[in-house]
């Protein structure tokens, strides 16, 4: 089962589902996918922790949630934009490489038995970057985007707080 949550900024999906994952299990699996680049991402992680108890088993992986033990587990993966700067940065942001390496990623975890809750960042609904890495980013991003969204058993778009049912 895949759930696909997305929304803008602060707009309640890492709320949502850690929520949606504590009704579907009494010790969910969080799986961040930040590199901790610098001081203000590292106070953002530490954010993140303190919002999630004993119950949580927390797990760090970069780039392949396909390569961890997590059969039978809830999962939520938090979250794709980070999961996507990791590759990009490490193709030296080489658009095909890049969508090809995440998408292939996505598909082998995706094969798991287990329940993924997985966040993403709709960053394409505002203004156009201003810089060309930008703008390559944020098609990545809605490539990704649609990709997970395809695969998806349930889609929920996140506004103010506030969940929509899109699939």
């Amino acid at each position: 089962m895949i759930y696909y949550i997305t929304g803008g900024t602060r707009s309640g999906k890492s709320s949502y589902a850690q929520k949606l994952a504590l009704g579907l299990s009494d010790n969910p699996v969080y799986l961040a996918t930040a590199r901790k680049w610098d001081d203000d991402f590292k106070s953002r992680i530490k954010r993140h922790q303190q919002d999630r108890d004993e119950r949580w088993e927390n797990i760090e992986e970069e780039k392949n949630p396909s390569k961890l033990a997590l059969k039978g587990r809830v999962v939520v993966l938090d979250c794709v934009t980070l999961w996507l700067t990791n590759f990009f940065s490490d193709t030296k942001y080489h658009v095909d490489e890049t969508l090809s390496l995440i998408k292939e990623e996505f598909d082998q975890f995706a094969e798991v038995d287990a329940t993924w809750i997985i966040i993403s960042n709709e960053i394409g609904m505002g203004m156009h970057a201003d810089t060309e890495i930008g703008r390559k980013f944020a098609d990545l991003q809605g490539w990704i985007n649609q990709h997970i969204a395809a695969k998806a058993d349930k889609a929920i778009f996140m506004v103010s707080g506030l969940p929509l049912d899109l699939k």
